[in-house]
């Protein structure tokens, strides 16, 4: 894994390699190996490489035969020995043994119809010399991060937006729209990210540029369509065989390097698969990794240890307190370059550098899964309301809310159970809106706007005009999925790319130099899960029911039935109360707040004071995930806007 950065620039000559060579500094923890520069005419390209394949003869820029293309890679090609052995066949010559250069070979066979070919996670920046071109692409479901600033025919692109911030032509603001849809849907929409004018390629895209401009195609796209009437006649068993098989090989292909791998192991069904199919056919030595919490709420520890008796890893465990993540969080968002609404990043920034303290470069994840698979309890969530909406007078059927939320309903009536089945009946019978599944929880999570000053929230905040731009974006035949696929859709688009695998996955693992792979996201499971019939997927509100079927005699019962356990962490008490961090005081001060702009000092203030007299018990989930997202807003406007230095 590691860091692409550069230039193009056809308006002009410039001495690229000062601002190359910042910008590829700023990238530094993503490949602290090597690091390389490629200029020609209009074009410079900039790497930082984390070697794991081919350690002495992969440095990068990497070119072809007669050295007419080049490339700078971020990511790995799973598949590149059998690509490599057909372009061998092809006639074409190797002078490294990487995965790299498969690509600029398949470059030259294919175009930018390469594409197609690849399995893998990647960002890419390929310079035509005779073309005078730059391809950038990016892999299908957002693994690997690569944003880009144009204007005037002059094109800066790097993996991570502060090595674009080294170049002094790029402007440094939020974009207030942007912070508007993190505070409703935790991400910010389509191919925008929180910086204004900064962008990304999105998931499945790719990028030509060429003194015509700039010209963004997609080559892939999540599709639940049924493209074959057959699948609906195959039986639970047949799917869950081949599932199993590519679970396998999807597993195989992504221990090829040629340094140790190891895993993540949380003690949930997901982690438990991969690593057990890691162990039980390709190593019998396999380290696993993983958080505890000292707070028990959300501590796992037990379900990781039954996972590692049964499985028989060598493993290490990393306790994570309220200090630390309050400790690690400026750091946090360093590398997420977002606002963000949960600490859940930052125990996961503890474990990548217990990794690399360990000596490992790469590990297998679980991640992916319960968005293919159906796992999160927003799908749940909405079968129980369209079930309920067909009888709204019911009292029964609300009922059912208890086995998604059994600790909130734990003691019959009461507070919480009228509290949630009011909030859950809420739109119950607006089941033909395309964003039925989500929209309560955006409902919900853009009153956190209420924190924003007047200004901001007149420019940004109307929620309809938020949910038509995401309509927008749907497929024409989105309204003939089933619902539950239209949920899984719209939770892949928005949070599993633009939250999961960005501030949770690719930063926080490459904050400390690692590189997570994730055999889930195999775009070959994804395309079958996609196509598994809806009752399969979910089997009454059991879900992930055939992946469970797929594990069965894999990994221990205790584990596969265990209940969903969400991975969340400790938020005010991070903050607030003893040993509370000082930089908490300075950015949520009256003072900083009116300088940013973002917020209204008093609602924050009261906010504080809530947080203070309790010591940090803030009871309200709401109230967690404002004080969050406000601070990781002060804490990114200090390190990205007033105090950057693109010179460090």
């Amino acid at each position: 894994m590691c860091g692409i950065a550069g230039i193009i620039n056809f308006n002009a000559s410039e001495n690229m390699r000062p601002t190359l060579t910042r910008m590829i500094g700023f990238l530094h923890h993503r490949g602290p190996d090597a690091s390389g520069i490629y200029m020609d005419g209009p074009a410079g390209l900039a790497h930082a490489r984390l070697s794991i394949i081919d350690l002495s003869g992969g440095d990068q820029p990497i070119h072809n035969e007669d050295r007419s293309v080049w490339i700078v890679f971020n990511g790995e090609i799973f598949n590149y020995p059998e690509l490599r052995e057909r372009l061998v066949k092809s006639g074409h010559q190797f002078y490294t043994q990487s995965d790299t250069e498969v690509l600029v070979h398949l470059y030259e066979e294919y175009g930018s119809g390469l594409f197609e070919y690849l399995n893998g996670q990647f960002a890419l920046a390929l310079w035509d010399q005779n073309r005078q071109s730059l391809l950038l692409g990016r892999d299908r479901m957002g693994i690997r991060p690569l944003f880009y600033y144009q204007k005037n025919n002059r094109l800066v692109f790097g993996s991570e937006i502060k090595a674009l911030f080294a170049d002094r032509r790029v402007p440094r603001a939020l974009d207030t729209q942007s912070l508007s849809d993190i505070f409703t849907c935790w991400s910010p929409l389509g191919d925008s990210t929180p910086f204004k004018d900064v962008l990304q390629i999105p998931p499945g895209h790719y990028a030509e540029s060429s003194k015509s401009g700039l010209k963004v195609t997609p080559y892939w796209k999540l599709s639940f369509r049924k493209n074959d009437d057959t699948i609906h006649h195959r039986s639970l068993h047949e799917w869950t065989e081949e599932i199993s098989h590519l679970m396998h090989d999807a597993t195989r292909i992504r221990l090829r390097a040629d340094v140790p791998v190891g895993a993540y192991l949380s003690g949930g069904l997901d982690s438990t698969y991969t690593s057990a199919l890691v162990k039980q056919n390709f190593n019998n030595r396999l380290r696993t990794f993983s958080v505890s919490f000292t707070d028990k709420r959300f501590d796992e520890s037990g379900f990781q240890q039954k996972a590692v008796s049964a499985l028989g890893t060598d493993h290490q465990t990393i306790p994570c307190s309220e200090a630390d993540i309050g400790r690690v969080f400026p750091k946090v968002i360093w590398h997420t370059e977002s606002p963000i609404l949960r600490t859940a990043p930052a125990p996961l920034f503890r474990l990548s550098r217990l990794v690399r303290e360990n000596n490992f470069k790469v590990v297998l994840t679980g991640e992916g899964a319960d968005e293919i698979f159906a796992g999160y309890n927003i799908f749940r969530e909405d079968k129980v309301r369209r079930f309920w909406a067909k009888n709204p007078a019911s009292t029964l059927r609300p009922r059912l809310l208890e086995k998604l939320y059994p600790y909130i309903f734990a003691g019959g009536s009461g507070k919480a159970r009228v509290f949630l089945e009011n909030f859950f009946k809420k739109d119950l019978q607006q089941i033909e809106s395309p964003v039925y599944s989500h929209m309560l929880r955006w409902k919900n999570t853009a009153q956190l706007q209420s924190f924003f000053t007047d200004d901001l929230r007149a420019h940004n905040g109307n929620l309809n005009i938020f949910i038509d731009r995401y309509q927008s974006q749907l497929p024409p035949d989105f309204m003939s999925w089933e619902p539950l696929s239209r949920a899984q859709y719209t939770e892949s688009k928005i949070f599993l790319s633009n939250y999961l695998l960005c501030s949770q996955g690719d930063r926080m693992a490459m904050a400390h130099s690692i590189e997570g792979r994730y055999p889930f996201l195999d775009h070959r499971v994804v395309e079958l899960a996609a196509q598994i019939p809806a009752k399969y997927r979910m089997r009454g509100l059991n879900e992930k029911f055939v992946l469970k079927k797929a594990a069965q005699g894999v990994i221990p019962d205790t584990v596969r039935n265990r209940s969903k356990q969400p991975y969340r962490a400790p938020i005010a008490r991070c903050f607030f109360g003893k040993g509370a961090p000082a930089y908490v005081g300075d950015l949520l001060s009256k003072d900083s707040l009116k300088k940013t702009g973002y917020f209204n000092p008093g609602k924050v203030s009261k906010l504080i004071a809530k947080c203070r007299r309790q010591h940090g018990r803030i009871l309200s989930e709401r109230e967690n995930m404002a004080l969050v997202g406000i601070l990781s807003t002060q804490l990114l406007d200090k390190l990205f806007i007033r105090d950057f230095d693109p010179v460090r």
